[in-house]
């Protein structure tokens, strides 16, 4: 099934603030990698990991619920195991953002569908720094 990988371009060029869920302050980890990539492109990073107090010095929160009311958010990045998905994207409806975006390896349809039905831009197995260096050349 598809989603709206037709529309990567104009969710990249429209979006400041991504929350990233499942982030690592491990830089062997995928999710450091491309957040720090992010970062260094001008994107807003909100990190989400239970584990972590900050990462890289941004306040970080253990869950989408517990995001300030007054951040924005755009993107909502899962870095998470696919079977652990839909409760992220019942926690992201009620924030709003324009996008659920799943990383490469991330695959659960009925989140994706959940996502769809709230009015959602949804992007699965995709990677975000990927999709971004290929509109960048």
């Amino acid at each position: 099934m598809t989603y709206d990988e037709d529309k990567i371009p104009e969710i990249l060029d429209k979006s400041k603030n991504i929350a990233v869920v499942g982030i690592s302050e491990k830089k062997e980890r995928d999710s450091y990698g491309v957040s720090e990539y992010l970062k260094s492109k001008g994107f807003n990073i909100i990190p989400i990991n239970p584990g972590l107090k900050e990462w890289n010095g941004i306040k970080a929160y253990p869950d989408l619920s517990s995001l300030p009311k007054d951040i924005k958010i755009d993107i909502v990045d899962i870095f998470r195991k696919s079977d652990a998905v839909l409760p992220i994207v019942r926690e992201a409806i009620k924030l709003k953002p324009s996008t659920v975006w799943m990383q490469e390896g991330v695959i659960n349809d009925e989140a994706a569908s959940l996502a769809k039905e709230n009015g959602m831009n949804v992007v699965m197995d995709r990677c975000i720094m990927k999709e971004h260096r290929k509109l960048k050349r």
